[in-house]
């Protein structure tokens, strides 16, 4: 094999870092094994995997909701890391004069984002009404009493054609991804929606655009596990395939992005910096979006807390439909290539 591909979503992840380190290119150039992105693929297939997971030799790490959804369709991967950072989710408003109280929430109109064109799971969908349901349940108001007023919006997809470098600007224009949050400005600013339901330094940066009122945010709910959304946690994955025929190469993954971990530790600014490009934001919305501190948390683990919360997400999911079944959590998990790998790391660094 001379390939691996890699995919990751624009978030503070340490597997991210760690191709934006250029480690894996790093680790493997001796080999002869190259490494690229699904994005940089001219197939639409392979790029589509970034939900499906279905390429072989392939590693995922990024919203959860995709890697949940592709195992009940049946792709064959396993769950072999996870990293929690603690990230910001708020449901904002422009009227002033709403409050958190059951009466004044009742009946209220919340953006529900509907995308038009998914031939995927409707992830920004499930993780708006997971947003509400953590939120309005920590002010003792249930889904039952608001309103909800879908959004439907037709975003770019995978199979959409790259613009060519000498295009008109407003075709290089609509071309771009647009702002993560962009419907749900648009429904607050048009009346079409009381409240939305936004997260991450993106959702701060269009809370601060839009001089919204933060109605209430995720610091209020204190049972951390309903924290658990598409962010949090974020599931490092890898196709089993690859897994079954070379788990050295999976070890060695793993490992570089254990090194990342500990390289976050001792680089807070740098790691800011990082997270900035990936999530396409402005480094202050990225310290603010982030807030216990985020260098310490680039960690990958599976802390049986973040695997129940996510297992619990899971269930969430296929409850309200996002998921098509119920599978076995505990089976897709693989713990043996983390302890191959850190022990790989121990050897490294213990003395002869």
């Amino acid at each position: 094999m001379s390939r691996l591909w890699y995919t990751r979503c624009p978030a503070p992840t340490p597997f991210g870092i760690t191709v934006q380190k250029g480690w894996l290119e790093e680790e493997f150039a001796a080999d002869g094994i190259d490494v690229k992105a699904l994005q940089d693929a001219d197939d639409v297939q392979i790029r589509r995997s970034h939900f499906t997971h279905t390429q072989p030799w392939s590693f995922r790490q990024g919203g959860n909701i995709p890697a949940l959804w592709a195992r009940a369709q049946g792709s064959d991967t396993r769950l072999i890391g996870l990293s929690w950072v603690d990230e910001f989710q708020a449901l904002i408003t422009l009227d002033k004069h709403l409050d958190t109280s059951p009466e004044s929430l009742a009946g209220r109109r919340f953006g529900f984002p509907l995308n038009t064109r998914a031939s995927v799971v409707d992830f920004h969908r499930a993780t708006a009404l997971r947003g509400f349901s953590s939120l309005l349940g920590a002010l003792g108001v249930q889904l039952e009493d608001i309103d909800l007023i879908d959004l439907p919006h037709t975003p770019r997809s995978l199979e959409d054609a790259k613009p060519a470098a000498d295009a008109p600007l407003a075709d290089w224009l609509g071309a771009q991804r647009p702002h993560e949050f962009a419907r749900e400005a648009e429904a607050l600013l048009r009346g079409e929606a009381d409240v939305v339901f936004v997260k991450g330094a993106t959702g701060l940066d269009i809370a601060n655009l839009l001089n919204a009122k933060i109605l209430v945010d995720i610091n209020a709910q204190p049972n951390r596990a309903l924290h658990a959304n598409n962010g949090t946690p974020r599931p490092l994955t890898v196709d089993a395939q690859l897994l079954r025929e070379r788990p050295d190469l999976v070890e060695r993954v793993l490992a570089r992005t254990l090194d990342t971990g500990d390289w976050a530790g001792h680089h807070a600014t740098e790691v800011t910096q990082y997270v900035a490009r990936e999530t396409r934001s402005a480094e202050h919305w990225v310290e603010r979006a982030y807030p216990g501190g985020l260098h310490r948390q680039l960690t990958i683990e599976l802390d049986p807390h973040a695997l129940a919360a996510l297992a619990d997400f899971k269930r969430f999911l296929f409850t309200w439909g996002f998921i098509p079944s119920d599978f076995d959590f505990d089976a897709w998990v693989d713990p043996a290539p983390l302890r191959a790998a850190l022990a790989r790391r121990q050897a490294l660094t213990s003395p002869v």
